[in-house]
């Protein structure tokens, strides 16, 4: 069991408690400000406070998140936030948190879309990838969906916080989907089974990791669905792995669409892959 801070410490010598645990002082900041119930930008309030002393009721909490992070848990979902293209989403063990490289994903779509675009997102999580476009978009007619009634829960409670407009619904990737769309975004599963890395990523939904012997089976899917949901000159635009870039643009050419191609995410890494369903987009 991690061992709790001394009593009566000041909030000084509870970070250097939380770094001699191994926690990088981001991370430890972040848990004592959740810990006060300060707000995740009030870093520099630590800074100027550092001899003030914890009271019992927020050591607690501290430590108890102390223990929580140090087993492996995302900061995330210990307190509940996860900034995503400039918006604070809840988020909590239901759904994956969501990375900084999605945002990419984003960037492109929004590149794509013409006024009033009709878009879908599929396995939207926490709703990031849809409330962000919303957000940027208002004027775009925004669909999320998920497999997972869990999942969708979190989505919704995020959609309301934010007062963003996002219809919502449940269901596996494009099957009973009707009417068409003008652009589908999805960050769906993409790690192998069998992958390793797995086991870093234990306290994260598997399900919305996993994805069959070399990680494909959900891309394939999609890809697979995704022409009879696309109007003509419609963009699929997928996130995937590392290393997987030149599969997810092979099956796109396989399955008809054009333009096929790849963008990096903040390491230079080919990250998202899409093309455009031929024909031209109504004027």
């Amino acid at each position: 069991m991690t061992q709790a801070a001394p009593e009566n410490a000041t909030l000084a010598t509870a970070l250097r408690h939380a770094a001699g645990l191994g926690l990088e002082r981001l991370d430890a900041q972040m848990l004592l400000l959740h810990a006060l119930g300060r707000a995740p930008h009030d870093r520099a309030w630590l800074l100027a406070h550092d001899g003030d002393t914890l009271d019992a009721a927020a050591q607690t909490r501290f430590g108890a998140a102390l223990q929580r992070r140090v087993h492996g848990e995302p900061l995330a979902y210990i307190t509940g936030h996860q900034e995503f293209y400039g918006l604070d989403l809840h988020v909590d063990a239901r759904v994956l948190c969501p990375r900084a490289d999605t945002e990419t994903l984003v960037d492109w779509a929004l590149e794509r879309l013409a006024p009033d675009a009709r878009v879908l997102d599929l396995g939207t999580g926490s709703g990031a990838i849809a409330l962000a476009m919303k957000h940027q978009r208002p004027d775009v007619h925004m669909h999320a969906r998920d497999f997972s009634a869990d999942a969708l829960v979190v989505a919704q409670i995020n959609a309301q916080r934010l007062e963003l407009d996002v219809a919502f619904s449940q269901g596996s990737w494009l099957e009973g989907v009707t009417g068409t769309f003008d652009a589908i975004v999805s960050n769906p599963p993409y790690i192998a089974a069998a992958d390793p890395h797995l086991a870093a990523l234990a306290h994260e939904p598997l399900q919305a990791l996993a994805s069959g012997a070399n990680g494909l089976d959900d891309l394939r899917a999609i890809i697979r669905q995704a022409p009879a949901c696309l109007a003509p000159g419609g963009w699929l635009l997928l996130e995937h792995g590392y290393d997987q870039a030149l599969g997810v643009c092979d099956l796109l050419r396989a399955a008809g669409f054009a333009d096929v191609q790849s963008r990096p995410d903040l390491a230079g890494i080919a990250r998202c892959s899409g093309g455009r369903w031929p024909g031209l987009a109504p004027t």
